[in-house]
C-alpha cells in the first residue's frame, strides 16, 4: 500500500539525493508511468524513446536525467540514473507490510529464535537453526536442521530450506522457492541408476533475492554458492556445485547445469540455458533463449538463438544450413585448385 499521506518532493530529495527543480512542497503519494500517471503521482523518464510522453503526461511531477530536465515545466527531480531513482521512490512510497513479532501458536519451532523474529502460521523450524534479528517467515515455511539465516531476511509463504544451508543477511526469498534440495546425481549401473547422496550445502550471500518456485540444489560434495547481491527471477533451476559471482542477475526460466562457474555481474536473459562444467568470465551477458555450450572467457554479449521468421523461411534456411559442411569442403577444394593454377601460371 502507498504511504498514507504521501511525501513532499523536497522530503524525497532529502532522503534519496538528486536535485530538485520546481515546487518542492508538492506532495506525491504514488508512482506511475508517463502515460498513465495523474494528479498526486510522480512519473519518470528513463528511456529517450518516451520523450514525447514527457510532454503530454498528466503526472504531478517527474524524475528525469539531466539531459531531459529542460524538456518539461513540471516539478522534477533530476538524477543521473532516473530508473534507479524511480525504483527507490517506489520503495519509499510503498513500504512492505510488517507482520507482528513473535511466534504464531500454530508454528513448530525447535530452536531458539530472537524476540524480533516474525514467525507465521504453520511454520516449521528444525533443530540448531541460527536466525538473525528481524527475520520474517510467512506461513508455511519449512526450515531444516542446522540452517543459518542472516539478519533482516524475508521468506514468503511455503519457502523450503533444507538442512545446513546458509542464507545471508537481507535475503528476500519468494513463495515456493526450494533451497538445498538434492542435485541430480546418479551413477549408471547396468540398466539401473544408483543415487549419489548429495552432501554439500547451498551457501547464499548477502542481499540476494530469489524468485518464486526457483530451485537451488545443494552440492554433491562441495557447496553450491550464490554470491552477494545476486538477483534470481522466478522458476530458475540452479544445479549442484554451481558458483554464481556477486551481483549477477538472471531472468525467468533460466537453467544452469552442474558445476558451472559464473563470474561477477553476469546476466542471463529469460530461458537461457547453460550446460555443465563451464566457466563464464566476469561481465558476460547471455541473451534470452540462448544455449551456452562452451566456456566464455571474455566479457561481452553472447547470443545463439536463431532470428524469428516465418515457418516457411525457417525451413528453407535450415535446409541451407545442412548443406554448409559440403559447401565448405567444395570451397576448400576450389581454393586449392586456384592456388595451384596461380603457381603454374
Amino acid at each position: 500500500m502507498p504511504a498514507q499521506d504521501g511525501l513532499r518532493l523536497d522530503e524525497i530529495v532529502a532522503r534519496l539525493g538528486g536535485s530538485l527543480e520546481g515546487d518542492g512542497s508538492l506532495v506525491v503519494s504514488q508512482v506511475g508511468s508517463l502515460a498513465s500517471a495523474g494528479p498526486g503521482q510522480i512519473a519518470f523518464l528513463a528511456n529517450p524513446k518516451f520523450r514525447q510522453q514527457l510532454l503530454a503526461t498528466r503526472a504531478a511531477a517527474v524524475i528525469v536525467a539531466p539531459q531531459f530536465a529542460a524538456e518539461t515545466t513540471l516539478p522534477r527531480i533530476v538524477h543521473q540514473n532516473a530508473y534507479a531513482y524511480y525504483a527507490r521512490v517506489v520503495a519509499l512510497l510503498n513500504p512492505p507490510a510488517v507482520r507482528p513479532t513473535g511466534v504464531h501458536a500454530s508454528a513448530v519451532v525447535h530452536s531458539l529464535v530472537p524476540a524480533s523474529a516474525r514467525i507465521g502460521e504453520n511454520v516449521v523450524i528444525g533443530e540448531n537453526v541460527s536466525i538473525g534479528e528481524n527475520v520474517t517467515f510467512y506461513p508455511g515455511c519449512v526450515i531444516g536442521d542446522g540452517v543459518s539465516i542472516g539478519d533482516d531476511s524475508l521468506l514468503y509463504p511455503n519457502v523450503v530450506i533444507y538442512a545446513r544451508c546458509v542464507i545471508g543477511r537481507r535475503a528476500v526469498i519468494q513463495s515456493g522457492a526450494v533451497i538445498g534440495g538434492d542435485g541430480f546425481g546418479f551413477a549408471k549401473d547396468g540398466e539401473r541408476w544408483i543415487k549419489i547422496p548429495q552432501i554439500g550445502r547451498v551457501v547464499i550471500g548477502d542481499d540476494v533475492e530469489i524468485g518464486a518456485n526457483t530451485s537451488i540444489d545443494r552440492g554433491a560434495l562441495d557447496d553450491t554458492v550464490i554470491g552477494d547481491g545476486v538477483k534470481l527471477d522466478n522458476q530458475i533451476q540452479i544445479a549442484h556445485n554451481v558458483v554464481i559471482g556477486d551481483h549477477a542477475a538472471m531472468a525467468g526460466c533460466v537453467g544452469i547445469a552442474g558445476s558451472t562457474k559464473i563470474g561477477r555481474r553476469c546476466t542471463v536473459g529469460g530461458a537461457g540455458m547453460i550446460v555443465g562444467h563451464l566457466d563464464l568470465a566476469d561481465d558476460v551477458h547471455v541473451s534470452a533463449g540462448t544455449m551456452v555450450t562452451k566456456s566464455l572467457r571474455e566479457p561481452g554479449q553472447y547470443t545463439s538463438i536463431f532470428p524469428l521468421e516465418t515457418h516457411a523461411e525457417w525451413l528453407h534456411n535450415a535446409a541451407q544450413i545442412k548443406r554448409l559442411a559440403k559447401l565448405a569442403e567444395r570451397v576448400s577444394e576450389l581454393e586449392k585448385k586456384l592456388e595451384q593454377m596461380e603457381k603454374s601460371s
